[in-house]
């Protein structure tokens, strides 16, 4: 094969041949300076220019597989030994796609022709080929020195070993993220708990392809006496810190919740607590409280993203205040806020991987939340889902995903009979006991309960009414409360002392009522409520069927 006939346009081909008459120094020009001559016979040794190398011996001992082929259907011109020696001996003048059949399996045969109409350099990375090794090709237009048709030059690096480590170390990413994200899932609730009065349902999406998950979490927590906390967070930073971070927190908050403290006391204590933990690592909150009887939702936000509630009507609320700064910054006093959260009325707790965007407000995207919520109906896992989907939510997202929803039903038809409430004002003296013994037997009777269980709810009526008119101060109240699940007692008084559990000795004239209430009631407990006073609950859970 005649090389000379040939011109290939690589880059810096034209610099390189202006500078070769540069590098011949003259001996006239040695004399004129200070090189001495024994020097200046060792420089004007002739260099042989590129035209005048052997082109093909050249070629054939490159290590590298090299391919000429020439005009439209891309007949082969040449192949150099170390193609030879990779895919066998190969006849000249046949179209590349019966000579160079490995071309054509590993799809390079399109690239050729994109080289020949653009007259550009192409290059394609890793590919394999059917002797199982990788390699990186680049394809190079040429032409005929007579301007006879081109041709491409195809010059193919073994990139073997780089691609097997480049295969190892993404095999090591993947099982690294495995494990990552099944931390990250363990350290979520497994099953979610599930109120009497709420419906709830949440969802976690692993941010990204690679290793470094996030820190978001969620959970829900029944507090006793139909109350529920429901808490949502988001450690910022990636990684299994972060997520070791989020299990502490959420240990702290499942442990902090059985105090029964309102919302912005727990947070006041994770604020701290953050802070020990790294004081390097902040995080976002809000802890949420809801009770039946009053038909709302407590909340205390720490730097956290709204709360988006729908109401029954379909219009959705946003409850964006107050709001502090984020746990682990200290020196903040939270405060609490509520919103209403009626029967009918769906609300959703998330994190900022559900609406930021880059190069896009914050506000829109909460503002397109507050769109889909407005038009998503079914259950709370079928709201998630559609939620989910609607922010453009995939495997590819790049920020972790936690969303949870959060449903009041409104309880109509047979429904409604089983969940019924009724209170009564308890006024001090000696008829207050008997009074409230009488209508506790008169509305037990009436929601139809078994004996026993009436005779046992009476029992802890009394009990906890003589507790508060003995070491309560008024206003004191009755409740009694029934769902398909439990009946529950709570009775309040303006008094905050909270009572405890203690043994009672022989001759002990008091100390026995609540041990008494502790050992017949399927759970018990006691808070302070919001403007002084306190509230004793417990509750029994109904016979099934």
């Amino acid at each position: 094969m005649n090389f000379t006939r040939w011109s290939a346009r690589l880059p810096g081909t034209q610099r390189r041949a202006a500078a070769r008459t540069d590098d011949l120094v003259t001996e006239d020009r040695l004399s004129e300076g200070a090189v001495p001559a024994a020097r200046a016979e060792q420089l004007t040794v002739p260099v042989p220019a590129v035209e005048e190398l052997p082109v093909r011996e050249v070629l054939d001992r490159v290590p590298a597989l090299v391919a000429l082929v020439h005009g439209p259907d891309h007949r082969l011109a040449y192949v150099n030994d170390a193609y030879v020696v990779a895919f066998g001996l190969r006849a000249t003048g046949e179209p590349a796609r019966e000579a160079l059949p490995e071309l054509h399996e590993i799809g390079l045969l399109p690239l050729l022709d994109q080289v020949l109409r653009s007259g550009r350099p192409r290059t394609v990375k890793s590919r394999k080929a059917p002797d199982g090794r990788s390699y990186t090709f680049t394809c190079t237009p040429v032409t005929e020195a007579n301007g006879g048709a081109g041709g491409v030059l195809v010059f193919a690096t073994d990139v073997t070993d780089h691609a097997e480590a480049a295969e190892r170390l993404r095999a090591s990413e993947r099982r690294q993220r495995e494990t990552a994200v099944t931390l990250q899932r363990s350290l979520l609730p497994q099953e979610l708990e599930e109120p009497d009065d709420l419906r709830i349902a949440a969802t976690y999406h692993p941010g990204g392809t690679e290793a470094a998950v996030g820190g978001d979490w969620y959970d829900v927590i029944t507090l006793g006496g139909g109350r529920t906390a429901l808490v949502i967070g988001d450690v910022m930073g990636r990684g299994v810190r972060a997520a070791a971070v989020m299990g502490q927190l959420r240990t702290a908050v499942r442990a902090y919740a059985r105090l029964d403290l309102p919302p912005h006391e727990i947070l006041q204590l994770l604020d701290g607590l953050a802070m020990e933990i790294d004081a390097n690592q902040i995080a976002t909150c809000v802890y949420a409280i809801h009770d039946p009887n009053e038909g709302k939702l407590v909340y205390a936000s720490a730097g956290h993203l709204p709360i988006l509630v729908r109401d029954e009507s379909g219009v959705v609320l946003r409850a964006d205040e107050p709001t502090g700064p984020p746990l682990g910054t200290g020196g903040w006093m939270h405060a609490s806020g509520s919103i209403a959260l009626g029967p009918g009325s769906t609300a959703v707790l998330y994190t900022d991987g559900l609406v930021e965007r880059r190069n896009e407000d914050l506000d829109e995207g909460i503002a397109a939340l507050e769109r889909a919520l407005a038009g998503a109906t079914g259950t709370p896992q079928v709201i998630c889902d559609r939620l989910v989907r609607s922010a453009g939510v995939t495997a590819e997202h790049d920020d972790d995903v936690a969303v949870m929803v959060l449903q009041h039903p409104a309880h109509t038809g047979p429904d409604s009979e089983l969940f019924r409430n009724a209170a009564l004002e308890l006024l001090g003296g000696v008829e207050a006991a008997p009074r409230a013994r009488a209508f506790a037997s008169g509305v037990l009777t009436s929601w139809r309960f078994p004996v026993e269980l009436h005779d046992l709810g009476v029992l802890a009526v009394s009990e906890l009414v003589a507790n508060s008119l003995q070491h309560g101060t008024p206003p004191m109240r009755l409740r009694l409360r029934r769902t398909d699940r439990r009946l529950i007692v709570e009775v309040t008084d303006g008094d905050d002392h909270l009572p405890r559990r203690r043994r009672a000795e022989p001759g002990d004239e008091s100390g026995r009522g609540i041990a008494i209430v502790a050992t017949i009631a399927s759970n018990w407990g006691s808070r302070r409520t919001p403007g002084g006073g306190k509230a004793v609950w417990c509750e029994f859970v109904l016979p099934k069927g």
